[in-house]
């Protein structure tokens, strides 16, 4: 798992420090992952978290939504975020029905809602996350990130450690005599 600091959570989500820890600890409204360990420390935030924060502030600026009333929905957006990969929101929206009732849905220009929402597209909060937390995008992984990523290899650093496995492998085969 991958943690910011408040420093680099303050980058992604546009919100001041004073304002991210009154977010994340002071009124509790979406909890940092790790909290601080104390005064001067820095709390620990997920990019599921940082998300949260991010949609908290679109519906803050945009919407004029007051947020504490909706506490319990954060929390349940967070069970939820838990259990989905990163690469598996790229191409969806967020439907925000009421109460703690939302969703999941694939982007469409224009989504055919039996009730009213509201609805958050989440591309351009997942591509700063993307670039904040080094996680791949949609182009750059089929679905499921690298367990083992990538790394180049020297060949002359390679030739060498052949060379040598193949001396070993000599000198391995060589038998040996016994002293009586």
């Amino acid at each position: 798992m991958r943690f910011v600091t408040t420093p680099t959570a303050t980058l992604l989500t546009g919100l001041s420090t004073v304002t991210l820890r009154e977010w994340t600890s002071r009124r509790a409204l979406i909890p940092a992952d790790l909290p601080p360990k104390g005064k001067g420390s820095p709390a620990g935030f997920t990019w599921q978290t940082i998300l949260l924060l991010r949609v908290a502030v679109l519906l803050r600026d945009r919407f004029h939504f007051e947020l504490q009333p909706h506490q319990t929905l954060f929390a349940s957006l967070k069970a939820g975020l838990q259990h989905t990969s990163f690469i598996g929101l790229w191409g969806k929206s967020l439907i925000l029905r009421g109460d703690n009732d939302w969703s999941l849905l694939e982007d469409v220009d224009g989504p055919l809602l039996a009730e009213d929402a509201v609805i958050i597209r989440l591309q351009p909060h997942l591509e700063a996350l993307s670039a904040g937390f080094s996680l791949p995008g949609p182009g750059q992984s089929s679905g499921q990130l690298e367990l083992f990523p990538a790394r180049s290899i020297d060949m002359s650093s390679t030739a060498v450690v052949a060379a040598t496995s193949s001396n070993l492998r000599q000198t391995a085969s060589v038998p040996r005599r016994r002293s009586a």
